[in-house]
């Protein structure tokens, strides 16, 4: 059988050694220490965040941002329906309701065309915050959050989306955790809202193997994160506890293998938009294929993953007929994300649906799009990509 085709392969850059060996020398093995201090600073920098705690997963940020903000049981949180369910999944570990929000056309993240037209249905108000008159999904007080993913590293729409935000006094959390490195009009993702979420997964565009960070401009509430995140230990001599806290703190060996990571994360944006170009070269100009784009030069996209919509009506074939024809050449080709409010875990969520993102889940694959790809690779791929596409 020929060598497996990874969808995004972790890429190590070389410099992470000295910083894990720098943490056995020191035997600061236990979380927290000198690696995850730096990596804190030297990510901010490039983050262009204020404020960063380094946590053990994207999705343990979400939560801890949750709590931050206050959410309780029975509580809502709007979401992007559109998402991995890493984004909403905290949601209901804090018992509260996810209100799904279905995506637009050109970025496919949440539309704030539909996120403000289900804010109005629920009969919210954007002058007095007056909640009387919510009829329409059964909601009885107003959302205590909005989260939206910059999806396969595709920034939003957040000029439409804060201004919704805004004008119904509802805070944003931005899930960017595929999207380190994107830009929207010149600045990083992840700094308008009032918290950023960042992952470094085994297969985002860097790794800490796993590992995540919450960001934003509010110290306090980073303080509060740190706080929260290493068991909400009071400051006594012996162990005392006022608030319930969580294991969700970054090792000192992992954030080593972050600031490693870190060096090389440049070089691994432009070579993922370099694959992203190769792929528009080899099938671009294909009648019925269309690649996810940024809309305008407002949208800098670190194109974490190269993704497609397959038209079968053109093309002649489906996009999961052209997923077996990878899969027997040993080639991870997946579909799009399935939408939130199509899981059956959250199908009895209040949702706001257009259908847009059920035709993405449809039609789309995300292609292999990992930095160790070899010219080998790119051989096999586009084998079967112009072998199946020409039929």
């Amino acid at each position: 059988m020929k060598p497996k085709i990874l969808l995004s392969a972790p890429h190590m850059g070389g410099g992470e050694m000295k910083y894990i060996q720098q943490a056995f020398d020191q035997n600061w093995i236990v979380p927290l220490g000198p690696n995850v201090d730096a990596f804190e600073k030297e990510l901010g920098q490039i983050a262009g965040a204020d404020h960063v705690a380094a946590l053990s997963s994207g999705t343990s940020a979400i939560h801890l941002a949750l709590i931050l903000l206050g959410v309780k049981p029975g509580d809502y949180v709007i979401g992007s329906s559109y998402t991995f369910s890493a984004t909403v999944n905290p949601i209901a570990y804090l018992c509260a309701t996810p209100v799904l929000v279905d995506s637009e056309e050109e970025t496919w993240n949440m539309s704030p065309e539909l996120l403000e037209e289900g804010l109005k249905s629920e009969g919210l108000k954007s002058e007095g915050l007056k909640s009387e008159g919510l009829k329409s999904k059964g909601l009885k007080k107003r959302p205590k959050a909005i989260i939206v993913t910059h999806l396969y590293g595709m920034p939003a729409k957040m000029d439409e989306i804060m201004a919704v935000a805004e004008k119904y006094e509802i805070p944003v959390i931005e899930d960017a955790a595929e999207a380190l490195g994107s830009k929207y009009k010149g600045k990083p993702v992840g700094n308008r809202g009032k918290f950023g979420i960042l992952s470094f997964n085994g297969n985002k565009i860097i790794t800490t193997s796993g590992g995540g960070a919450l960001i934003s401009s509010d110290e306090a509430m980073i303080k509060r994160a740190r706080f929260l995140s290493t068991q909400a230990r009071d400051p006594a001599p012996h162990y005392q506890h006022s608030a319930i806290g969580y294991n969700y703190r970054m090792s000192n060996v992992v954030a080593g293998i972050g600031r490693g990571q870190l060096e090389v994360l440049q070089d691994r944006i432009k070579r993922r938009r370099e694959i992203n170009r190769w792929y528009r070269g080899v099938v671009g100009n294909t009648p019925g294929i269309t690649f996810h784009t940024e809309p305008s030069a407002d949208f800098y996209s670190n194109y974490w993953l190269t993704c497609i919509l397959v038209d079968p009506k053109i093309t002649g074939i489906t996009s999961e007929q052209l997923r077996l024809a990878f899969e027997a050449e040993n080639i991870e080709v997946r579909p799009l994300w399935k939408p939130m409010h199509l899981q059956p875990v959250f199908a009895d969520c209040p949702a706001y649906v257009n259908g847009t993102s059920e035709k993405f889940f449809r039609n789309g694959l995300c292609l292999p799009s990992g930095t160790r790809l070899s010219d080998e690779d790119f051989l096999r791929i586009e084998e079967v990509l112009r072998r199946e596409l020409s039929r």
